[in-house]
């Protein structure tokens, strides 16, 4: 992990192509779980079809667990979107690291703070766009001025540190685990005996980082409804 990121400015903009590169592969992966999942739907599931219906409602469940239905079921598609793209990043870069001329090319998108960070930027906008549009600008204001008119500094500071641990919690997980994969893969490479030495821990930990993965995109969505119904609610 301590290799340079493939990092090229074009128009005086800098882009890292790999966050580009694995972000448009995520995307794709995703696509293509939809496309197989209701390519041939039948009305006794199997398969993927299986597999999607039950990512519908477990995230139905997220929902339901913070607002009425009525009001969280517009949220349903975003949901699914997000766990479905949040556990692909956090598991790509598991199987193998692709280095380049010292560069790193291959890694989970979601080991990047940038990444994280702009999922957590665009998820609290949406909640305050949404918070705007169902109770209306008023209605919305008075959010903040619900507890105290005071207290107003402090509920947008909330609001800052909320968008900061949504997107570093997530970063922080993932790039932990590929770091310590990275120091497993080290010592396998050195000499035969650490080949030996390495396989168990590296195997043991690959299955540990994709139930973290699995574990940092329920979280992540699950904290994206709580904000989200936080704005929305009408209480």
């Amino acid at each position: 992990m301590g290799h340079e990121n493939p990092l090229r400015e074009f128009m005086g903009i800098t882009f890292n192509l790999s966050n580009i590169m694995m972000l448009i592969i995520t995307a794709l992966i995703v696509f293509l779980i939809g496309i197989l999942a209701s390519r041939n739907l039948q009305l006794k599931p199997t398969g993927m079809q299986n597999f999607f219906e039950w990512i519908m409602d477990f995230v139905k469940g997220i929902i339901k667990s913070n607002m009425d239905w009525k009001t969280g079921g517009r949220f349903h598609i975003l949901g699914i979107t997000l766990i479905l793209f949040l556990f692909v990043s956090n598991v790509l870069g598991l199987p193998l690291a692709v280095i380049w001329k010292d560069e790193l090319w291959w890694k989970s998108p979601t080991a990047d703070p940038i990444i994280t960070m702009t999922l957590a930027s665009m998820v609290m906008v949406l909640t305050h766009y949404y918070g705007a549009k169902m109770k209306g600008a008023a209605g919305y204001g008075k959010y903040y001025l619900k507890p105290l008119p005071g207290l107003l500094p402090i509920t947008i500071i909330g609001e800052f540190a909320n968008t900061l641990t949504l997107g570093l919690r997530l970063y922080g997980n993932i790039y932990a685990g590929e770091v310590l994969l990275g120091l497993i893969a080290t010592l396998g490479a050195s000499s035969f005996f650490g080949l030996v030495g390495a396989i168990i821990p590296g195997v043991a930990w690959m299955g540990f980082s994709i139930f973290v993965g699995g574990i940092q995109s329920f979280i992540f969505v699950m904290l994206t409804m709580v904000y989200m119904s936080n704005k929305v609610s009408t209480d």
